[in-house]
């Protein structure tokens, strides 16, 4: 349901030097093979992949699904040979390797890098603890009407103001898919991004300790936009380090905000059914709108949620 930016990279590099580039198939022989992967799920090491019936002179894995190690319960990022070079990493993506994924939509990185270093996130320790500018819009974006920004924390970075404004001259709208730092959030900066196509902005509120300064930029943003929460959610992180009474607690402050709630479990393989059970309540608004999560148990008493659903 995602492109791979690195392989629409590869792809628009192997085509620009007149090299026949496609998705592999097997009894098929290549020079080189390229396998990314983003996530390792937890895993101290992540196998590479078998290619069954795959034949290739060389085959290169890369991405932070390889490259992050998890030791003694933490996760570290060991730069290897397999990240982009420098004239691939900036080069425009091929968007037709996903012809139905990208029509009309463009995908990319405006800042690398993260100041927060949370301990659950990769980003800080990856692509350094200063969000910097890396590219102009004009690098990834030809005219498309949507925009899926990647950016970890846009808002950290001191040339926001200037990148932000790219977005808006785009009159592209624009997903801005990570979670934007609310810490961050002054009228200034909410009203300039108020002036660019939201098609959707997600907040994070995942630690306790930045409780305060995040409702208050939460409430600044709702005040300045004006926007429904149709346009506006907020990341929750739960199995992490929160309590489940403080779960419940984040989830019901951002719907009083006027927020949707999106609740993310960390490493939900390992989580109780209670939280599995939290998410499905607070990530479908039909739900949380017309019963309390107490109310809901889906398990035991099917019958009552199957006539809920009918219901709305």
């Amino acid at each position: 349901t995602f492109p791979s930016l690195p392989l629409m990279k590869l792809s628009a590099y192997h085509k620009s030097k007149a090299d026949i580039v496609e998705f592999a198939e097997t009894g098929t022989h290549y020079d080189i093979v390229y396998v990314s992967r983003t996530f390792n799920l937890g895993l101290r090491t992540v196998p590479k992949i078998k290619l069954d019936g795959i034949i290739a002179d060389k085959f290169i894995y890369g991405g932070t699904g390889y490259e992050i190690k998890v030791k003694n319960g933490r996760e570290t990022y060991e730069k290897c040979s397999t990240d982009l070079p420098e004239e691939i990493e900036h080069i425009y993506p091929d968007y037709s390797l996903y012809p139905e994924l990208t029509k009309n939509t463009a995908y990319g990185f405006l800042t690398r890098g993260c100041p927060n270093n949370c301990p659950f996130c990769i980003v800080s320790k990856k692509e350094g603890f200063t969000s910097s500018k890396v590219a102009n819009l004009s690098e990834f974006w030809h005219e498309q009407k949507n925009i899926k920004l990647l950016d970890a924390n846009l808002l950290a970075c001191k040339h926001k103001l200037d990148l932000i404004k790219q977005l808006e001259e785009s009159e592209a709208y624009i997903d801005y898919t990570q979670g934007i730092d609310a810490r961050f959030i002054t009228e200034e900066i909410a009203k300039a991004l108020c002036k660019t196509k939201i098609k959707m902005i997600h907040f994070a509120f995942d630690l306790m300790k930045n409780e305060k300064n995040i409702i208050r930029g939460l409430e600044i943003f709702k005040n300045v936009s004006g926007k429904s929460d149709r346009y506006l959610k907020c990341y929750i992180l739960v199995n992490y380090n929160t309590t489940y009474e403080e779960d419940l607690y984040r989830i019901k402050k951002v719907i009083e905000l006027g927020y949707r709630p999106d609740v993310r479990i960390y490493q939900k393989q390992n989580a109780p059914q209670y939280l599995k059970d939290l998410a499905r309540w607070a990530n479908n608004d039909i739900i949380y709108r017309s019963c309390e999560f107490a109310e809901y148990v889906p398990r035991s008493d099917g019958k009552r949620i199957k006539d809920l659903y009918n219901k709305y």
